[in-house]
């Protein structure tokens, strides 16, 4: 990383951007670069993060996670932003592209940027929040065409059932943590929140929540459609199986016929007789019939 794209915000407050990958000697980099503690700077260069939110006396540590929108990646690998802000500093981290990150980028370039600290903050919740609604909208409306196709049209099987209930538990995993750390930055002690913001950032914070819960529902209709899918699949084998068991219980009495008069024994009946094969077979057929109507009158069949 270097912390050579500073932005001014506003003549007073400066972004310390950064690049694309944690490497080795961040910490000192940050350290000397942006004056950051030894806590927050280890915390910034940490690899595997849970969204949170901590006050600090000098300034405030986020984690938080953001929908990955890069070429070729799934969207429920969530991509972790740690963002340190002092009075006069914000420093975001990465290991990969942000776009609610670029965004704010762009603004402050353009000569637009958040008035304070504070601001850029919400303003990041507030993207990474939205693309988590887009994405968890989406879900569910993909839900909807799959219950369709199963519920309404009577479909047998679902080819991307499994990836999209895979999505959803990675989704709900990382986005269940951030809606608390969410609600805690909206009443987190600390002087760098300004009352004025928090009204905005509690809103943010439920509409998290909302997301979690219809992450939860989608998460509910998938395991139904999976239940119902492998009931469909359960009853069609238990019927194919029970045909097969009628079909070798008429068969199980004629192959002991023909097996007994297939035997090359003398004295077996009707061997001088021209007639006995044409009555051996409708003998068979009689038996199979009476076996078949026999079954059917039981309702076996």
């Amino acid at each position: 990383f270097g912390l050579s794209d500073k932005v001014a915000l506003h003549h007073q407050h400066r972004i310390a951007g950064n690049g694309d990958a944690i490497r080795i000697g961040m910490r000192t980099d940050l350290r000397r670069s942006a004056h950051i503690r030894t806590l927050p700077a280890a915390t910034l260069q940490t690899i595997e993060t849970r969204p949170r939110v901590v006050p600090m006396a000098d300034g405030l540590l986020a984690t938080l996670r953001g929908i990955n929108l890069n070429d070729g990646a799934n969207a429920a690998d969530m991509v972790a932003v740690r963002v340190w802000l002092t009075p006069g500093l914000v420093v975001t981290v990465r290991r990969r592209r942000i776009f609610a990150v670029d965004d704010l980028r762009t603004q402050a370039e353009a000569g637009s940027a958040p008035a304070n600290p504070a601001q850029f903050l919400a303003d990041l919740c507030d993207g990474l929040v939205a693309r988590i609604e887009t994405v968890s909208l989406a879900l569910e409306n993909e839900t909807d065409v799959m219950e369709a196709a199963i519920y309404d049209q009577g479909g047998k099987t679902l080819t991307n059932l499994s990836e999209r209930r895979r999505s959803v538990i990675k989704l709900r995993r990382h986005v269940g943590p951030q809606t608390d750390a969410l609600h805690a930055l909206a009443i987190c002690d600390s002087a760098l929140i300004p009352d004025i913001l928090r009204p905005g950032l509690a809103e943010i914070a439920n509409r998290a929540t909302r997301s979690v819960e219809e992450l939860a529902e989608v998460r509910e209709r998938l395991t139904a459609l999976s239940d119902h899918l492998d009931m469909i699949q359960t009853a069609r084998l238990e019927r194919n199986g029970y045909v097969l068991s009628v079909i070798a219980a008429i068969f199980l009495p004629l192959g002991f016929l023909t097996g007994l008069f297939g035997v090359n024994l003398g004295g077996m009946p009707g061997t001088g007789s021209p007639m006995a094969f044409a009555a051996l077979c409708l003998g068979i057929v009689t038996i199979g019939a009476a076996l078949y109507a026999y079954f059917h009158w039981r309702d076996w069949l």
